[in-house]
């Protein structure tokens, strides 16, 4: 398992999650990213096009490829140059491939039970989704307060200005998807990832 995925993960402290149907829009939507000096991000495999944008955009990001449920997504997200795959759901034909190919995954859950029987089958990093609708800041902490072990990535509706009180809170990391893009152009972008991960790091 590359533990050296799972660290930037943890500097980066955020975790930009694309979901676009139109390939083109990926790449740019990446381009304005790694202006603001972001490091990794999550592509949303919304269809089989989506895996074109990633072989294009994996040279200079790294790339999580998102929304994985099956066997051929994973393999076919690796195949492109995905190094981190995610998934919704925990199954443990996506554990056998990410330990096979030793790339990291991050396993959903919701609960406090499904959290635990995902880092007890050594996933490394676990989707808290969808942690808005669950409770927000004090579900992650309700859910480490007994397993303070739990490395969790919430994600679901978290709103930028939010994502600081999600790590103070005990998040490993966070992810952020439509507030981050939608109705913004790629300099405005680019504008609140800087602004985001300045405050994470500050």
């Amino acid at each position: 398992m590359n533990e050296n995925l799972i660290k930037l993960l943890s500097d980066e402290k955020i975790l930009p999650i694309i979901r676009k149907k139109n390939p083109q829009e990926v790449i740019d939507t990446v381009k304005a990213l790694i202006d603001a000096g972001v490091k990794v991000v999550e592509i949303n495999v919304e269809n089989a096009e989506i895996y074109g944008a990633i072989a294009e955009v994996s040279k200079d990001i790294t790339v999580c490829a998102g929304g994985i449920i099956t066997s051929l997504q994973a393999v076919s997200a690796i195949g492109v140059g995905a190094e981190i795959l995610a998934s919704p759901i925990f199954q443990m034909n996506l554990v056998k491939i990410s330990k096979d190919r030793q790339i990291p995954l991050i396993a959903g859950a919701s609960s406090g039970n499904e959290a635990y029987n995902v880092w007890k089958a050594r996933v490394p990093l676990i989707k808290l989704y969808p942690v808005t609708a669950l409770g927000g800041t004090l579900y992650v902490e309700n859910i480490l307060r007994p397993m303070p072990f739990l490395k969790v990535l919430p994600q679901g509706n978290i709103k930028l200005n939010e994502a600081v009180s999600y790590i103070k809170a005990g998040a490993f990391a966070v992810g952020i998807g439509r507030n981050l893009f939608e109705g913004y152009s790629y300099n405005e972008i680019t504008k609140r990832a800087k602004n985001v991960l300045r405050d994470l790091k500050g």
